[in-house]
């Protein structure tokens, strides 16, 4: 008995069509940006309210568009509502808009001041690493009388010298913050002075001018960056307070610390003039100082 075993024809298989991603789109990308925000929610919160920060000073007409600086009496004192998220004022002006529109002012006087002490904190201790000797005594010697007196103190001391206004009160915080800064460059200027690239540039005959600030400057610059992150909370907090004291923006000027000093005669029947910008002040200082601690960290590794 003989059997015939025939082959099972081949199976031919479709080509299975894989549809084409779409352009602009990664999906690993929006994966490792959500686990990023889960790791850390507390940063993902300062950094969004840090760029609303940023859109209140660009654009203040896309949150409000109530003037900030006329009001109606009819209004004046009301609490918050659905028309006033923060009440009105004793002139019966909108908080909430002058709220926004009073961030151009206290963004613009904190980044001089933080600008100023960067600047000429870095050129001080600059100086005093590099040349050294007499200019490192003289120089840090004016460091350490500047650090034994208080910053608020010698801020208003300052502003006796340069007058009343917003700039003033801007370059005077910023002059009382210089020492922090010249201390940290002169120490990361001692480190670099001595490496070997720059003894290289000393023998190849380059002039003291070309390796200070092409080699000295590029690489002590980056821990002085990061100080600037921190000074950023210190500088909104003594903004303000200067400003609350009267030596800041003159009346109408909606300023954050101004702002808080014309509610608190209001306080006891009024609490929303004191409290929302105080509480925009708060949390301005706290997202400032978690994203540079966020980016101190960064930097260490």
């Amino acid at each position: 008995m003989t059997s015939t075993l025939t082959a099972a024809p081949a199976a031919t298989s479709a080509p299975v069509s894989v549809p084409a991603p779409r352009e602009g789109t990664d999906p690993t990308l929006f994966r490792r940006a959500l686990a990023w925000a889960g790791r850390q929610p507390g940063l993902l919160i300062a950094v969004l309210f840090l760029l609303t920060v940023v859109a209140w000073v660009t654009a203040p007409q896309l949150f409000s568009s109530a003037n900030p600086l006329t009001g109606e009496l009819t209004q004046r004192l009301l609490p918050p509502s659905a028309d006033h998220p923060f009440g009105t004022d004793a002139l019966g002006r909108d908080v909430y808009s002058r709220v926004i529109h009073g961030a151009k002012y206290s963004i613009q006087a904190i980044l001089i001041a933080v600008g100023v002490a960067l600047v000429v904190g870095s050129l001080l201790g600059l100086a005093a690493g590099f040349f050294g000797r007499w200019v490192d005594d003289v120089l840090m010697r004016i460091v350490d009388v500047v650090l034994a007196i208080p910053s608020l103190l010698l801020s208003m001391a300052l502003i006796t010298i340069l007058g009343y206004g917003l700039v003033n009160v801007a370059i005077a915080v910023g002059l009382a913050s210089v020492a922090n800064f010249a201390r940290l460059m002169r120490a990361d200027v001692l480190r670099v002075r001595t490496s070997l690239y720059v003894e290289a540039a000393r023998a190849a005959g380059c002039r003291w001018w070309t390796i200070l600030f092409r080699h000295v400057l590029p690489n002590s610059a980056g821990s002085v960056v990061a100080v600037a992150a921190l000074e950023f909370g210190t500088a909104v907090l003594a903004v303000s307070a200067l400003s609350f004291l009267g030596y800041g923006a003159p009346a109408p000027t909606p300023e954050w610390g101004r702002l808080v000093s014309e509610g608190r005669d209001f306080i006891a029947t009024a609490w929303w003039l004191v409290t929302f910008p105080g509480l925009v002040i708060t949390l301005l200082v706290l997202a400032a100082n978690r994203v540079a601690r966020a980016l101190e960290k960064e930097g260490r590794k």
